[in-house]
């Protein structure tokens, strides 16, 4: 164990990145000698984190392919070899399990103790894997309210922080001056296909299809598709190209949409309805109260072979999960096409009780986050297992097994 502390995070992810670029930057304020370094994202190198390699670029979700795999295993040779030269006294590894449990294991043989940031689901599907986090970890950060009392339950210390989206809320005022820009006038929906490439190519067709109807019914209808970055927009007008259309909708690029990037708060403030794939977004959306109708279009035939044993959830989305019941509607997962998701859209554009009803339940998810900060919350737990003085006071390490029910 080195005299010095050293933290070391991996994450593989873009979502990865702006955890941990936080906890980092907090952390830097504590200690601003603090060795820290990262296989991670540009966010972390610029909180301050020395970057080894840059990563999250093509990030996947699911079960990952060979190639995948195999980069994978690739890393973590070079990750096993630089940690021979560069002991650390804390690895934080950042969402992304599969890629990180091995890295876990290779620094717990280290002597490095573990702190996850952002707990691994294993609550919602593969509860085996629990053993595992068990014995890969000294302690869990839960990003989602009801995340402690399970692991805790399971004898793996774990505290909920708060979620990264409610540490600092959007301004109003520079939402209204963005959402300034975008069309005006008739109903507004916005279109959320997520960041991953691979969920864009399976669920973004869903959600041009779906708009295209909502507009043939619905004249007056404007939407805006949110992408993360410029580039994007030729891709996703060439998946619409691509796109079959149901009889009077015109093919390729629907009329009224329009394609905004990196703005996506402003979007969920202009938009009257959402309609998003499933994933953090749907918090970002949540936390302005906005209706919406979530989805994320799955194989039949690898749910029938596997997931129908692997998921042990009632509900997929994260407001849904949050609030115990299901306040939104999720197709989750979906199978067919446009249909069911624009009857969920017309019941609400028609029935505005059933918008209020949801923003009602809404505005009591977010309240379940209000006074935590993620970033301080995680910050604490890492100063603590690191043994690091000199920084704020950081809360007791909760006593798992003396609160584990039974």
């Amino acid at each position: 164990m080195p005299d010095e502390p050293a933290i070391l995070f991996t994450g593989f992810e873009p979502s990865g990145d702006d955890h941990a670029s936080a906890v980092i930057a907090e952390l830097r304020r504590r200690h601003p000698g603090l060795r820290m370094y990262a296989w991670g994202g540009p966010k972390m190198g610029q909180a301050g984190a020395e970057i080894i390699e840059e990563t999250g670029k093509d990030a996947v979700m699911g079960l990952p392919g060979l190639s995948k795999v195999l980069e994978h295993r690739r890393i973590n040779q070079r990750i096993a070899a630089w940690l021979d030269r560069n002991p650390v006294r804390v690895h934080v590894p950042v969402d992304s399990p599969a890629a990180n449990f091995p890295i876990c294991k290779m620094a717990k043989k280290r002597g490095a103790r573990v702190v996850h940031l952002v707990a691994p689901q294993v609550w919602a599907w593969g509860k085996w894997r629990v053993n595992k986090l068990r014995r890969l970890t000294d302690f869990v950060c839960c990003l989602l309210p009801f995340e402690e009392d399970y692991f805790r339950s399971k004898n793996v210390p774990a505290a909920f922080v708060g979620h990264p989206l409610f540490d600092q809320l959007p301004d109003e005022q520079t939402l209204r001056e963005q959402a300034a820009a975008f069309p005006v006038g008739g109903r507004r929906i916005a279109l959320m296909p997520g960041s991953r490439p691979a969920e864009i190519e399976k669920n973004l067709p869903l959600l041009i299809e779906a708009f295209r109807r909502l507009k043939r019914d619905y004249p007056d209808l404007t939407g805006a598709v949110a992408g993360t970055r410029p580039e994007l927009e030729n891709e996703f007008r060439r998946i619409a190209d691509q796109t079959p259309s149901a009889p009077g909708c015109a093919r390729g690029w629907p009329e009224g949409l329009h394609f905004v990037s990196g703005l996506t708060d402003a979007v969920v403030h202009w938009c009257e309805l959402a309609l998003v794939v499933s994933g953090t977004v749907t918090l970002q959306v949540a936390r302005q109260h906005r209706p919406m109708v979530i989805i994320y279009k799955s194989s039949r035939l690898m749910y029938s072979l596997l997931g129908w044993w692997l998921v042990s959830t009632r509900f997929f989305s994260l407001p849904n999960l949050v609030a115990g019941e299901r306040i939104v509607p999720e197709l989750i997962p979906h199978f067919g096409g446009p249909e069911p998701i624009v009857d969920e859209a017309v019941a609400l554009l028609e029935k505005p009780e059933l918008c209020e009803a949801q923003r009602r339940h809404l505005r009591a998810v977010c309240a379940r986050f209000e006074g935590k900060h993620a970033a301080t919350g995680a910050a604490d737990a890492i100063e603590r297992i690191a043994g690091l003085t000199g920084g704020e006071p950081a809360p007791e390490e909760p006593d798992a097994v003396a609160h584990a029910p039974g």
